[in-house]
């Protein structure tokens, strides 16, 4: 697995390319991130590093067992920790804090985050279904319609789309390229869309599979 950041949607904007057309862009605020965590396979049967991110918490306001974790590693009171998995060696160590700069202007990403919540839904905004006819006569215009048969099997079967809960997923978008590093403010500027409102908490992985378009 690739190293990553974890990161803050700012928002989005356009930039325009060297031909004049404008390119829609996401601004994402990665790092910087202390590495509070080394876990290895000896241990824990997997290789990851716990990264820390975003505003510093006061000391009344943590419990005492993530104190310890914390000033073990001698970093600050963080308010947001996700491991990201490597592959085994040595080159990161726990209290080292790594920045936007381990990403470059033209390689490629891939970005996780909690999409927009919306709430309950009915079927033709959730599934995009057709609906019924629009005009005025008609008594079937949004509902979801019949979802079983009567005789057999008399129920309705496991997995049948109906309205619900929407959005609020975990959403990964990969194939996003950089278009600018901003080390100074710590900002990304990627192509396209990412999960989640500004504000959203991301997790900002290296896309491997576009290792050669770099």
């Amino acid at each position: 697995m690739a190293i990553g950041l974890i990161g803050r949607k700012i928002g989005m904007t356009q930039v325009h390319d060297g031909a004049g057309r404008a390119v829609p862009v996401t601004i994402i605020e990665a790092g910087p991130c202390p590495i509070v965590q080394r876990r290895t396979k000896e241990m824990d049967g997997y290789e990851a590093l716990q990264l820390g991110f975003m505003t510093e918490r006061k000391r009344r306001q943590i419990k005492k067992p993530m104190k310890g974790h914390f000033e073990r590693a001698k970093v600050p009171y963080l308010r947001h920790l996700q491991e990201i998995r490597i592959e085994g060696d040595g080159t990161y160590q726990v209290g080292q804090v790594l920045t936007v700069e381990l990403f470059s202007e033209g390689e490629y990403i891939k970005v996780t985050g909690t999409s927009k919540g919306k709430g309950f839904q009915g079927g033709m905004k959730r599934h995009g279904w057709r609906g019924g006819p629009a005009s005025h006569g008609a008594m079937f215009h949004r509902k979801p319609g019949s979802i079983g048969a009567s005789s057999f099997p008399s129920r309705v079967l496991p997995g049948h789309r109906m309205p619900g809960r929407m959005g609020g997923d975990r959403v990964t978008v990969k194939g996003l390229r950089i278009i600018k590093v901003i080390p100074e403010r710590n900002l990304l500027v990627v192509k396209g869309a990412v999960p989640g409102p500004p504000g959203g908490i991301l997790t900002v992985v290296k896309d491997e599979r576009y290792a050669s378009h770099a």
